[in-house]
């Protein structure tokens, strides 16, 4: 999923104080709307508390389903819990699999049924986007070697807590069915 990030999102979060001047003009100097929309998620972690909810205010009007999409996400940590279950059970991959670190072949066979989603999926699991375009300058001729490289990536600053189960959330969030992982770690 891409979110267009338009001259009016941008014109409310500077309004709000979340962006400097600057920030808008670095968002707006890229040329697709992909770049912009990952340029404004990097940056907007970094912009303080109030950051996210008037984020979500700017969605409002021309992406409310984006919106709808992202206040799901930061539901109550008891209601993820069940969520997270009824996933687990839903791809059929058992428990002690979900909650071990993926190998490097585990991941190398991610890698490949990943396709162009793997930017996607790495920056849900928190990769930041100047790794993700390092993996892609790393491997220009090589979408598998770009998804394989930042999968390891991830499980590298993850350490312990890079699992099968935080891996199959990045898919939920990035709307890949959980099936992928079935094949997968089967």
């Amino acid at each position: 999923m891409t979110i267009s990030v338009t001259p009016g999102s941008n014109i409310y979060l500077y309004q709000e104080d979340i962006l400097t001047e600057s920030q808008v003009e670095e968002i707006q100097s890229h040329v697709t709307n992909k770049k912009k929309t990952l340029k404004l998620l990097d940056i907007l972690p970094t912009r303080g508390p109030l950051a996210f909810e008037a984020f979500l205010k700017s969605l409002e009007e021309e992406f409310w389903w984006v919106k709808e999409k992202l206040e799901q996400k930061a539901e109550d940590p008891k209601d993820r819990a069940v969520n997270e279950q009824a996933l687990a059970e839903q791809c059929a991959i058992p428990e002690p699999t979900l909650q071990k670190v993926p190998t490097d072949q585990d991941l190398n066979r991610l890698a490949g049924r990943l396709g162009l989603e793997w930017e996607s999926v790495v920056l849900d699991l928190g990769l930041p986007l100047w790794e993700v375009q390092r993996c892609r300058a790393s491997h220009p001729l090589s979408l598998h070697g770009q998804a394989l490289a930042g999968l390891v990536r991830w499980r590298q600053r993850s350490g312990r807590k890079a699992t099968v189960q935080r891996l199959l959330q990045a898919l939920q969030a990035a709307d890949i069915h959980p099936s992928t992982l079935e094949d997968v770690f089967q």
